[in-house]
């Protein structure tokens, strides 16, 4: 077989549902997931780094999704996002997720300006199985709540390769290689995706929230929907800034397992 049909035999057949780096809040179904996205770029600017999408493969077999943030501000930083969200439309039909990420790494690296890198988590959903793939790329972790233990965590926590899961961020070198870390995903469970300008959210005092609180937060969140859970989220980080401005753009992509009633 040669490399362009073996490449051919490689791929998936993949629908984009929704995507960008603009201001957006909506929820939307996946093939056995419910979801919410709400993407806040850091005004006055109707864009900015942070970029999620998502996709159906194969029939509804797989939910492909991303969410990942362009380091810094500006005109320069939101094009460099658009360009990232390009090469996920390019690469993602790319079956195997490892050389997914690569390919979108090299693809960001030519395009991109020196100095610009991003940070991405990206998974792959089966919706038979509930088997989710994830590859992290320097990004912050997601939390997860089991919906049988009634439990939050960070995905980071929660796997047996917790050392090993965080890759290198795209954009720095040429040819990285990134591993992919499986979970079990149950019907109920949560997974909240979001970029650092949520975690890193400063206070008046010049506080930030951090992990930690953020994980405490998390635990007062309601669980009946994807939508439910990040609407909560970001209220409470609102909160906690009170009248500090936002210092970043801010993003949550919310997922959860749909319960089949038999």
């Amino acid at each position: 077989m040669t490399s362009e049909r073996a490449e051919v035999a490689h791929r998936l057949a993949c629908l984009e549902v929704r995507g960008g780096n603009h201001l957006a809040a909506y929820s939307v179904q996946l093939p056995g997931l419910a979801g919410w996205v709400s993407c806040h770029p850091l005004q006055p600017s109707p864009r900015g780094g942070d970029v999620y999408y998502m996709s159906a493969c194969s029939q509804g077999v797989m939910a492909r999704v991303a969410l990942a943030d362009v380091a810094g501000h500006g005109e320069a930083v939101s094009t460099a996002a658009g360009r990232l969200r390009d090469a996920l439309r390019q690469h993602v039909e790319q079956w195997d997720q490892s050389t997914l990420i690569r390919q979108l790494n090299d693809t960001f690296l030519k395009g991109a300006q020196k100095s610009l890198f991003a940070t991405a988590f990206v998974a792959s959903y089966y919706s038979e199985s509930g088997e989710l793939l994830f590859t992290n790329a320097g990004h912050v972790p997601p939390l997860w709540y089991r919906a049988t233990a009634q439990e939050w965590s960070y995905l980071s926590d929660s796997t047996p390769l917790s050392k090993e899961i965080f890759d290198l961020p795209l954009g720095l070198i040429a040819g990285t290689s990134y591993s992919q870390t499986g979970v079990q995903i149950e019907p109920g469970d949560l997974l909240l995706m979001y970029t650092d300008g949520v975690s890193e959210a400063y206070d008046e005092s010049k506080t930030q929230l951090g992990l930690e609180r953020l994980l405490s937060i998390a635990r007062s969140l309601p669980t009946g929907s994807a939508a439910s859970a990040g609407k909560a989220l970001l209220t409470a980080v609102a909160r906690f800034r009170g009248a500090a401005p936002a210092a970043d753009d801010e993003t949550v992509f919310a997922l959860q397992r749909r319960v089949v009633w038999k």
